[in-house]
């Protein structure tokens, strides 16, 4: 098998990615909290990790992928303060909270299918896990990891050797961001609650997710959830594990701190982080701001194809910020229309997979998942000297990776239009294109081609000439504009 690059947030470099079971990866993808829609910030990270069990796929590994659903535990404070979201949601729109999770569970996976994102090979749940949560705070309990307050179990991570060694960030600074949600019963501003109990004693008000435990009636902390999925499901399996950069400094801290505390082997041997999505002017996109954006909100509700969302995340690196504007959105859909109108006008013949350009296809890919360079190269086939059917065989062969359904007929077009009827800008642009194309002028016919396709039309070029179309779905501009 070809070499393949991963950077790893646990050593801070690329390394050569290399298996613990010859020809199968396990992969734990931190999920949802189900207690709202994800917003497309969030989206990013899932579209990164699809990319990720794509390219594995692509070099020929079986891959077991377990993504876990939070629907209990995890609190509106990262440091064991605050209120459950669960409940919060279950409070916000007048349902249980069971409800809540159900329902956002599946619009959750109503947005992955709109992405082209493979489901995991394992959907699993905190609530259906709660006894193997238990079993692994026992285990802590039983070496003397844990110690009990007023308001749960809590890890002492001063019994952990290089608790920082994810974050890289001094002990100190850790220390420092902890204070913001100081519990005065915590040994150690860093440690963090593996149980909590329900605050029905005190407060008389009972919680809809409880549960019985050697240490009292309550629920499990949001960090226990995914090592003890992680080990059940993985078992020795554990190569990769996947997130957003939000979760390195505490959440996956605490994962490796308290898995590697019960097991005492290391936990998990690669971590890839994605970067956020940046609302123009560099502000990371939150559900707790104004700047909340679903997939059905900036996409679909605007004619947008939601694949034009994919098409623009792998313009950019999963480790460099990428920056929303509705502008830019616009530019990517523009620009996924051509590729697909592109491939659409080299037939339906499939030809034969071109080894060389395969090779530089990997080679991109296998760079830590250089997507970027990819499409690139998958421009470069398209300008190439191959014959049509293998250009389309290859660049369905690279679609493998890519997941932006080329494979599927053109977009949606009316009948051909004739010249004189169309508006006279749109007139002016097919005119300066045939000229560049009886030049020979390829970049400037293809740049010109994609600035039509911008305006709501596709021009296909035939035996009989250009022939231009109305786009009928997913217009790229809305009517206002053209």
């Amino acid at each position: 098998m070809a070499q393949l690059f991963l950077y790893n947030t646990l050593s801070r470099q690329k390394e050569e990615f290399k298996l613990i079971k010859a020809g199968e990866v396990g992969l734990y993808a931190c999920g949802p909290t189900v207690y709202n829609y994800a917003h497309i910030g969030n989206l990013r990270t899932y579209l990164f990790e699809d990319f990720l069990v794509r390219t594995l796929a692509y070099n020929g590994y079986r891959v077991n992928h377990v993504m876990n659903i939070t629907d209990v535990g995890h609190l509106t404070g990262d440091m064991d303060m605050g209120e459950d979201k669960m409940e919060k949601g279950a409070a916000r729109e007048g349902k249980s909270a069971w409800d809540i999770a159900a329902f956002y569970t599946e619009a959750f996976k109503k947005d992955l299918a709109a992405l082209n994102i493979q489901a995991p090979d394992v959907w699993c749940k905190a609530t259906d896990n709660i006894p193997e949560q238990i079993v692994l705070i026992k285990t802590l309990e039983e070496k003397g990891y844990t110690y009990q307050t007023s308001d749960g179990l809590y890890f002492d991570t001063s019994k952990v050797q290089k608790y920082n060694k994810l974050s890289h960030v001094p002990l100190e600074e850790l220390r420092e961001g902890a204070r913001i949600e100081k519990n005065p019963e915590k040994r150690n501003l860093t440690d963090f609650a593996l149980w909590k109990f329900s605050p029905a004693a005190s407060t008389g008000v009972k919680r809809q997710m409880e549960w019985e435990s050697p240490w009292g009636i309550g629920f499990p902390g949001w960090h226990i959830e995914c090592s003890a999925m992680s080990l059940k499901f993985l078992g020795d399996q554990l190569d990769i594990h996947c997130g957003g950069i939000d979760h390195i400094n505490v959440h996956h801290t605490n994962e490796i701190a308290q898995s590697e505390a019960a097991t005492g082997q290391p936990f998990f041997n690669y971590w890839l982080h994605g970067v956020f999505l940046n609302i123009k002017g560099g502000k990371k996109m939150a559900k707790s701001d104004d700047n909340f954006l679903t997939l059905d909100n900036t996409f679909v509700k605007k004619g947008i194809d939601p694949l034009a969302y994919r098409f623009a995340a792998l313009q950019v690196h999963y480790r460099k910020p990428m920056e929303y504007s509705e502008e830019g959105m616009k530019q990517a859909a523009a620009g996924y229309l051509s590729l697909r109108s592109q491939v659409a006008a080299l037939g339906s013949v499939k030809g034969e997979v071109s080894l060389d350009w395969r090779e530089k296809f990997l080679a991109a890919i296998n760079d830590d998942l250089n997507l970027p360079k990819a499409l690139a190269v998958v421009s470069s086939v398209l300008k190439s000297k191959l014959s049509a059917p293998d250009k389309l065989a290859t660049i369905l062969d690279f679609d493998q990776v890519l997941g932006l359904s080329l494979n599927k007929a053109g977009v949606s077009a009316s009948a051909v239009i004739e010249i004189d009827q169309l508006p006279a800008g749109i007139q002016e642009l097919i005119k300066r294109r045939q000229t560049a194309r009886e030049q020979k002028d390829w970049s400037t016919a293809d740049r010109l081609r994609e600035e039509i396709e911008r305006q709501g039309y596709l021009v296909e070029d035939t035996k009989n000439g250009q022939e231009v179309k109305r786009i009928n779905k997913y217009w790229i501009i809305s009517q206002g504009d053209n």
